[in-house]
């Protein structure tokens, strides 16, 4: 009968290297979900998720998931801990990050008192086009909420605190600031009227229908309840077929759905707050489409990060 080999670990200071924790008979098996468990019983104020633990100072973190005898370390193993701050759950993040905009919306639409001049309180725009892009705005803050509460999984429990404050100024600020000028009582409608509307608002619905069949698509791609990794891949439903030529199809929608709400209302701060948004979601796409090209082998080399055929 085989006798088990226990590790020992040594939990330093990132920054001080000084020795914050010395873990005795842990088991081979314990993930790094377990020894930040068992670290935290020795600082409380440390939970898991505040927790970065890595192999080396400048590396990159270790992954809750990642068993201890299958990492390049001896039954000694030394690892460096640093607190990643406080934390909130993603579900909440989402929430703080899409009811906001939702809300401020609506403050300008409705044109409450001290946003402009006295004599336009609580009065309304006679553009038709105003009274459809706030429809607009409010259904994609909507399906972002209903996704979040029933449709997402997230990969990470948690965000820092201080990023949601920085995401949150950030949505907060843009929704109020191109819905000042959308809701103006000085607005001007689009150029080419109502040719010009209908067509972005065709666009836009597609882009949303887009994006939610992508979304759904992700949330169910472990739904068979197995462990393996897969990538995505198209199935019946025709707005899945953008993962024959992208692989982050739900920033492609969402992108699009943008630029048709920019053409819809020929606002340049909503322009401007799109072209911000495609940089950014262009970067996690990159992102993303790095990792699923490095992890399996036979990913579609058609695909692209986030334009077909070119980006």
């Amino acid at each position: 009968m085989s006798r088990t080999t226990f590790f020992e670990v040594k939990v330093l200071d990132a920054k001080t290297k000084e020795q914050l924790c010395f873990l005795d008979k842990v088991e081979p098996c314990s993930t790094i979900a377990d020894i930040k468990s068992l670290f935290h019983k020795s600082y409380p104020h440390w939970y898991p998720a505040r927790q970065a633990l890595k192999l080396y100072p400048k590396e990159k973190s270790l992954r809750d998931d990642e068993i201890l005898q299958n990492l390049p370390v001896g039954t000694s193993a030394t690892m460096y801990f640093r607190d990643l701050g406080p934390q909130l759950g993603w579900t909440m993040v989402f929430l703080a990050e899409c009811i906001g905009p939702l809300l401020t919306y609506l403050l300008f639409y409705f044109r409450v008192p001290y946003i402009y001049s006295h004599i336009y309180a609580f009065t309304s725009s006679p553009h038709p086009v105003v009274k459809l892009a706030c429809a607009c705005h409010t259904f994609h803050y909507m399906k972002r909420l209903i996704e979040t509460i029933f449709v997402h999984r997230f990969s990470h429990g948690t965000m820092p605190l201080r990023t949601i404050v920085r995401n949150c100024a950030y949505y907060w600020g843009f929704s109020a600031w191109l819905a000042y000028y959308i809701n103006h009582p000085l607005y001007t409608p689009p150029s080419y009227g109502e040719l010009q509307v209908n067509y972005a608002l065709v666009i836009f619905v597609m882009c949303e229908l887009g994006n939610f069949s992508i979304h759904l698509t992700l949330n169910n791609l472990r739904g068979d309840g197995s462990r393996s990794r897969k990538f995505p891949m198209p199935n019946k439903n025709p707005f899945t077929w953008l993962f024959l030529f992208v692989s982050c199809p739900n920033y492609t929608y969402e992108v699009g759905a943008w630029v048709s709400f920019s053409i819809m209302t020929q606002c340049l701060p909503v322009a401007l707050y799109t072209l911000l948004g495609f940089i950014q979601m262009t970067i996690w796409a990159k992102g993303k489409h790095r990792a699923y090209s490095r992890e399996f082998k036979d990913y579609p080399s058609l695909r692209m990060a986030i334009i077909p055929l070119i980006l």
